[in-house]
């Protein structure tokens, strides 16, 4: 095999196509939601794979590449949660993670330079869905099992593991226009341009959009770039408050960067328009808190980070000759979606689940609530929490 000589790198290629053969001849499942009660129950409704009869003796070195919004909350717990996980699942000598701020060029590199140490798989957060594919394509030749999460490739042979991010916009722009009664003026807050799960939003926002045509949206419908930073999301939020555009708004969208906006609101002492964001430990505290938010009307929706461990999973999952049932309604081949959950701040039933979420001591305010994945990690959240991988 080109770029590995050993015995032991030919009989991963051999297990790589086995598992690649197995899922190609077995039947699809279906879209996986995370638990009314609970985002970390987030979990197939199917078992995720066939374990193999003995348990696995091998240990392996994998790599990480995470990239854009490296920093916040929820790109940190992704990092976190696959050092867990690989620690966890006793069958990882090591972790090889290059976690920081770059461009398609930049993790191009990151890629390469993870190729050359010779993992036997590579798990990424994607910074573009097409850019990516030279670097894919020399890993896969050396007999490297890639994996993409968060957000999806065009790579037939990469695997795919993450939120379904159309779905995750649809639902909060719809209970929001709902909200509006149909009508009004919306603040369209997005991500990082060109990242595939901003995109993907961007399509789910738009298809809301479609069916409430009493909506209009600022400060057009591309909406603004945040770059899920949550510095630049405040200042976003501060400058649109001193121009007095916040005034004319009725309802702000956000794409994660939520209790910046809230917070910049609140210190301007402006009344709260009603709002959605993801469930993040702070955003989901602001709902349920009558006495320092009063009138704040919001919706968090599911938007779990440990798809960081699921990756790493499904990896060992892979390399183990496991079979790996893909999702049929995914738009993209060697695909698992998770299906997200809304919950609000006006329904019993909403802050019922809002308060069911907050069971983690300990976590970050600015890291997801959904720590773990049903079926797709081992970690508990503890270990999630303490962010070490093998060897560490």
């Amino acid at each position: 095999m080109k770029g590995q000589g050993t015995t032991r790198a030919k009989w991963l290629v051999v297990l790589t196509a086995f598992a690649l053969f197995a899922v190609a001849c077995s039947d699809s499942g279906s879209s996986t939601a995370p638990s009314a009660a609970a985002p970390s129950a987030a979990a197939p409704s199917e078992a995720p794979s066939e374990a193999p009869s003995e348990a696995p003796a091998a240990m392996y070195k994998i790599g990480f590449s995470n990239t854009g919004g490296t920093g916040n909350g929820f790109r940190e717990e992704q990092n976190c949660t696959a050092k867990a996980e690989a620690l966890a699942s006793g069958q990882v000598e090591s972790v090889n993670m290059i976690a920081r701020n770059a461009d398609t060029a930049q993790q191009l590199a990151d890629l390469r330079t993870l190729i050359a140490a010779g993992p036997d798989a590579i798990v990424f957060n994607p910074s573009t869905a097409d850019g990516l594919q030279a670097a894919l394509d020399e890993a896969q030749a050396a007999g490297i099992i890639t994996v993409a999460v968060d957000a999806g490739v065009s790579d037939e042979e990469t695997w795919k593991f993450y939120n379904n991010q159309v779905d995750y916009a649809y639902l909060g722009a719809k209970w929001l226009f709902e909200q509006l009664g149909g009508n009004g003026s919306v603040w369209y807050t997005r991500g990082i341009a060109g990242h595939p799960a901003d995109t993907d939003r961007d399509v789910g926002f738009k298809k809301a959009l479609a069916e409430f045509p009493g909506i209009t949206v600022v400060p057009n419908e591309d909406g603004v770039h945040t770059g899920w930073d949550p510095t630049t999301a405040t200042n976003l939020a501060n400058e649109f408050i001193s121009s007095g555009e916040y005034d004319k708004v009725d309802g702000i969208w956000t794409s994660g960067m939520d209790s910046q906006v809230v917070d910049a609101v609140k210190a301007a002492g402006k009344p709260y328009k009603p709002i959605v964001g993801a469930d993040l430990g702070a955003f989901a505290a602001y709902l349920l808190d009558d006495v320092n938010y009063p009138g704040l009307v919001g919706a968090a929706v599911t938007n779990t980070a440990s798809v960081g461990g699921a990756g790493v999973n499904l990896a060992l999952k892979l390399l183990n000759g496991e079979t790996v049932t893909a999702d049929a309604s995914a738009p993209l081949p060697n695909t698992i979606l998770l299906s997200p959950v809304l919950a609000d701040n006006q329904s019993e039933e909403g802050k019922a689940t809002l308060k069911s979420w907050q069971t983690v001591e300990g976590l970050s305010p600015l890291w997801p609530l959904s720590v773990t994945i049903d079926g797709w990690t081992t970690y508990t959240p503890e270990q999630a929490i303490a962010c070490k991988g093998p060897g560490e």
